[in-house]
């Protein structure tokens, strides 16, 4: 709205000089000495301001200045790019927009992958010059098509269009239930090199040109459309285009700073607003998720926060611990933490098949047998490493043979029988002809009768029947816990595949698996699938580089719906930023936030998440050793009050009555001991009386005391 500019200040007019006589002397048209000693002084104070002026101006032209600091190196005008420094930029102005857009209809340009630099100048305009300018137009309108109809032409649809929109536009400027504004949109794009600037500016147009926008490079103008981009609140461009209230308001950018839902679990608090991040995973296009930061970034208190309220809504979780970090969370919901070591009791049966009995609603076992051949060649190249054609071969053909032995064949009918075990394989090995079954057997027998023994060939005896279970692998060494890792998958896997409910599966330290192709694989296969039986899979991992430099691994990152960064360190920053597409600020937050704090990315949105629980779960999931000691102290000293108080209650309520002295013994009993006697007789005496004296209740306390102790 223009404010006409209202000048009321008054100027101060002399009066017109006294025409002087001729001989007379005007005392007033020459200065008095006191003037003239003031005006003297006044030249010679503004010479000496000039040279100090002049000096100051000289120091500070040696001196550098903030400009100089964060002034570039060189800036390089081309005609359709800008060089500053390193960078390339290059920008657009938009000439063109949709006819119809709805609210957040810039939701894919503002979520570009790329760093963009998005600028928008908004001028409201006097109702009564709008009104004005629509009535000629609308004039023009009706001339045009009043001409058209006369001459049998078929009429415009465009100028149709238009004459409808500025009469609608007239009539809710008449009503006051419109605005009138004037919007011009500019766009700047970053790049490294010229060559990623172009294939940006491809990728740029195509996401505009899915939303019917029309952008337009500012060629020969690329330094006052970058000036435009700049926060400096200047268009130097002047493109506007006019539009109303209503389409002005749908052009704010409000789409990506909210990450709440109506239904689904609290991740955190979103940094950026202080709302709430409560998303369920399962409404997405799948439900896989992967987490990755440094060591004590809180990976594992997010995951275990997201376990503990996932149990709440009915959800089944399985999780694959390496560290023995989700026990106290076990204890605490009533779940199942089964221990695989060599010494355990749980075991797991890599050769187990899955029967038609159990199968409620998930695949069908009519290629079970199949499956688990397949299965089963993955584990041994995890186990044997690289083999040969001839060996697998042979290893296919002695696999075959040992379901064979135990009456288990193609027909889901035999599944039921007893599965074979690690030990029938190898013996099927031993009696083969052939040499290189022989050397596959004395590779096999490490795991059969040398020291691992106990861990892979024993029958299975756990069942999935718990909310919540754990499988831990601490006690394994390093080079069985791929090998470990495989099997609890391909098991968890199997009974997944049997019946289907919502489930969350956990693989805590997920690395190992990227570090064979066969288990890589695997992973791959679980995150393509997870989503047709109901399975939301996370994966955890520290060592980023493993994840991105496995072909399986980034499969895995780019087909998960939900992705969490947290505190990265400097060295895998930038491979980071090239996956997930970070801009220059986001790389900076990783590198400095604190525990639990890090980016959430869901779909096409993320902000700066913060995690946080309340002291009850903060009691369960914590794993800083301070705490966890502290938590294991007061447990003991608890015990132990509780130890008191249950001894006390017991001698009060076993204290017998106290007895009466006898006095007559006791004095008796003195008189013998004044009598000269020999000395072992008196202390005997003596004891006697001690011990007389001594009541029963205080023995029994002593005892009980003691026996406290």
């Amino acid at each position: 709205m223009k404010i006409p500019f209202l000048n009321t200040k008054k100027t101060a007019t002399l009066p017109p000089p006294v025409p002087q006589k001729p001989g007379s002397t005007n005392v007033t048209s020459s200065p008095t000495p006191l003037k003239e000693g003031i005006k003297t002084a006044d030249i010679k104070i503004n010479t000496k301001e000039a040279k100090v002026d002049k000096a100051v101006n000289t120091f500070s032209a040696g001196v550098t200045d903030i400009k100089d600091i964060i002034a570039p190196a060189s800036i390089y005008v081309d005609f359709n790019h800008l060089k500053i420094g390193n960078k390339f930029y290059r920008s657009f102005f938009i000439s063109g927009y949709p006819r119809y857009v709805g609210a957040n209809w810039l939701t894919s340009l503002i979520n570009f992958e790329h760093p963009v630099e998005l600028s928008m100048f908004y001028y409201p305009i006097e109702a009564k010059g709008v009104l004005e300018d629509l009535r000629k137009k609308i004039t023009e309108f009706q001339a045009t098509l009043s001409t058209d109809r006369e001459n049998g032409k078929v009429m415009d649809p465009k100028v149709e269009a238009a004459l409808k929109d500025a009469l609608a536009l007239q009539d809710k400027l008449v009503k006051g239930v419109e605005r009138f504004f004037q919007f011009s949109f500019y766009i700047t794009i970053p790049a490294d090199s010229l060559e990623e600037l172009d294939n940006t500016t491809k990728m740029l147009q195509g996401v505009l040109g899915a939303l019917l926008i029309v952008a337009k490079e500012s060629t020969l103008q690329m330094e006052q459309a970058f000036q435009s981009t700049i926060p400096l609140c200047v268009d130097k461009m002047l493109y506007v285009r006019n539009m109303d209230t209503s389409s002005i308001a749908t052009t704010f950018p409000f789409t990506s700073s909210e990450l709440t839902r109506n239904e689904g679990i609290l991740y955190g608090i979103n940094k950026h607003n202080g709302s709430l991040i409560i998303f369920d995973r399962f409404s997405l296009e799948n439900a896989n998720s992967c987490i990755f930061a440094t060591s004590g970034a809180g990976k594992s208190y997010l995951v275990k926060l997201e376990i503990l309220r996932s149990l709440m809504f009915g959800t089944e979780c399985i999780a694959i611990d390496p560290e023995r970090e989700y026990k106290s969370l076990s204890e605490a919901v009533g779940g199942e933490f089964i221990e695989f070591s060599e010494n355990s009791a749980s075991k797991i049966n890599p050769f187990d098949i899955p029967t038609t009995d159990n199968q409620e609603g998930g695949e069908l076992a009519e290629n079970a047998l199949g499956s688990k051949i397949l299965s089963l060649h993955s584990l041994f190249k995890i186990i044997f490493g690289n083999m040969s054609n001839t060996e697998e071969a042979i290893l296919d053909k002695a696999i075959v043979e040992t379901y064979r032995l135990k009456g288990i064949g193609p027909d889901p009918k035999t599944h039921a029988n007893e599965s074979p075990i690690m030990e029938d394989l190898y013996k099927v090995l031993l009696g083969m002809d052939e040499p290189e079954s022989k050397n596959l057997s004395a590779r096999l027998e490490r795991y059969v009768k040398g020291s691992l023994a106990g861990i892979f060939n024993q029958r299975t005896n756990i069942k999935l029947d718990n909310p919540f279970t754990v499988f831990s692998v601490r006690n394994l060494e390093d080079v069985l816990r791929p090998i470990a890792y495989y099997i609890i998958l391909d098991f968890i896997w199997t009974k997944v595949k049997m019946k289907m409910k919502k489930r969350l599966l956990v693989v805590d330290e997920a690395w190992y698996l990227m570090t064979h192709e066969d288990s890589a694989y695997f992973m791959y296969s679980i995150a393509k699938r997870a989503r047709k039986y109901y399975l939301g899979l996370t994966t955890i991992s520290q060592d980023v580089n493993d994840f991105l430099n496995s072909e399986h691994g980034q499969v895995i990152i780019t087909n998960a719906a939900i992705k969490i960064l947290l505190k990265q360190s400097p060295s895998s920053i930038d491979r980071l930023s090239e996956v997930f597409h970070l801009s220059e600020g986001e790389k900076r937050l990783l590198l400095s936030v604190g525990i639990g704090e890090g980016l959430f990315f869901a779909g096409n949105n993320h902000v700066a998440m913060q995690v946080v629980a309340s002291k009850e779960e903060h009691k369960i999931v914590t794993t800083n050793p301070e705490e966890v000691l502290k938590k294991q102290a007061g447990i003991k000293e608890a015990e132990l009050k509780s130890e008191i108080t249950a001894g006390r209650a017991l001698n009060q309520e076993d204290k017998p009555k106290t007895e009466p002295i006898n006095e007559e013994v006791v004095n008796k009993t003195l008189e013998q001991v004044q009598e000269p006697s020999n000395s072992i007789e008196n202390t005997n005496v003596k004891d006697n009386v001690s011990k007389t004296a001594e009541s029963k209740p205080s023995q029994e306390l002593k005892k009980n005391t003691i026996a406290l102790e």
